[in-house]
């Protein structure tokens, strides 16, 4: 399932120090704006602490866990939406994604220049808002220009509605708000909304890369962006780059959490935000366990039992019968598949189940 995050921001805000940990990748990470100029792809490994519960009890040849892909894409500055700096790339490398990471500098640092001279991250934050929201109110104009006569005098019902969700968020963007802050009332209304790609209808994490002493509880940047998307539908992270940076030359694990607890943290900044580029995308995990495998599969949330099954491979979607369904907590308690049946805890499910995260699925099916 190739959905994409992708980290924006403007330059020399800790973008590809994010993506370098977040993925090995080779981005290079340098204290001056466009160092990153074509967008560098890293397939990310999900965090499951499920998983190694389950090998211990299953003991599998392999363990395979889900990923996720995230996008590192060249700094924005101002005027991007006019094709100032590399904008025009920029923009494009963004609609191609299916969410945003916004990455925002919550930090003081003399040595790492600001390009716009100072540090505030709410006036970092308006500048991308504002080029994305402008970019979305120029193809919003054009499509309405498109449609408009056909609505009012061809008689063309989806021309109208189209039309009506045209004008609700031009009118949003001529607010300066985010063409998702739009309630849109039916499924029509959101299909249509779905074939304009608008920029700022996609969903966004704001990921603040602060400093070693703000790591646990933010400082004065992060409660500035923590106010400013108050009525925003988005989510943010409080993340300090330079600390992942070192957890990741850290050989063990055993050295990694030694380091964390010393600076008291519970979980790195990076598996904190590839969990929650994951949410961000509208996925969700089902878990297969056996002895050749303990596995994680990524499906979108809400998928039935055979669009799931589908995801292992098409003939188990063609020839669904059913679905066998342990609950992860119902598995670890009782230790095994067996004990499940025998305790009548395996439940058998149809094309009409809702998947849930953390199902254990044994799909059966007959081509």
């Amino acid at each position: 399932m190739s959905l994409q995050c992708g980290i924006v921001g403007l330059p020399n805000v800790g973008k590809s120090t994010l993506f370098n940990c977040l993925s090995n990748a080779k981005a290079q990470a340098a204290n001056f704006p466009f160092c990153t100029i074509e967008p560098n792809v890293g397939v990310i490994t999900v965090p499951d602490e499920r998983l190694n519960k389950l090998s211990e009890l299953v003991h599998p040849q392999k363990i395979v866990p889900t990923t996720v892909e995230i996008v590192d894409i060249a700094g924005l500055v101002k005027g991007a939406s006019k094709g100032e700096g590399l904008g025009n790339k920029f923009l494009a490398n963004i609609r191609e994604t299916d969410a945003i990471l916004h990455v925002l500098r919550c930090f003081d640092d003399e040595n790492v220049t600001h390009v716009d001279g100072s540090v505030n991250p709410l006036r970092d934050k308006e500048i991308i808002d504002y080029e994305l929201q402008l970019k979305d109110l120029e193809t919003v104009e054009s499509r309405i220009n498109k449609v408009q006569k056909q609505a009012q005098t061809g008689g063309d019902k989806q021309a109208k509605l189209v039309l009506d969700v045209l004008l609700k968020y031009k009118e949003a963007l001529d607010q300066g708000k985010a063409a998702r802050t739009v309630q849109l009332a039916t499924k029509d209304e959101q299909k249509a909304a779905r074939e304009l790609f608008l920029l700022t209808n996609k969903p966004v994490l704001y990921v603040c890369n602060v400093d070693e002493a703000s790591a646990t509880s933010g400082n004065k940047y992060t409660e500035m962006i923590r106010e400013a998307i108050r009525e925003e539908d988005a989510d943010m992270l409080v993340v300090a780059a330079k600390i992942e940076s070192e957890i990741a030359e850290f050989e063990t694990y055993e050295e990694r959490e030694i380091f964390l607890s010393e600076l008291g943290l519970e979980e790195s900044g990076v598996n904190r935000l590839i969990k929650a580029a994951y949410k961000l995308l509208n996925l969700e995990t089902f878990l297969t366990a056996g002895p050749q495998e303990v596995r994680a599969w990524t499906y979108l949330k809400g998928s039935k039992a055979p669009q799931c099954a589908g995801v292992i491979h098409t003939d188990f979607e063609k020839g669904f019968i059913r679905a066998e369904v342990i609950k992860y907590n119902d598995y670890v308690e009782l230790g095994s598949e067996n004990a499940c049946k025998e305790a009548g805890k395996m439940n058998i499910e149809g094309k009409e189940y809702i998947v849930q995260d953390g199902d254990i699925m044994h799909f059966r099916f007959n081509v």
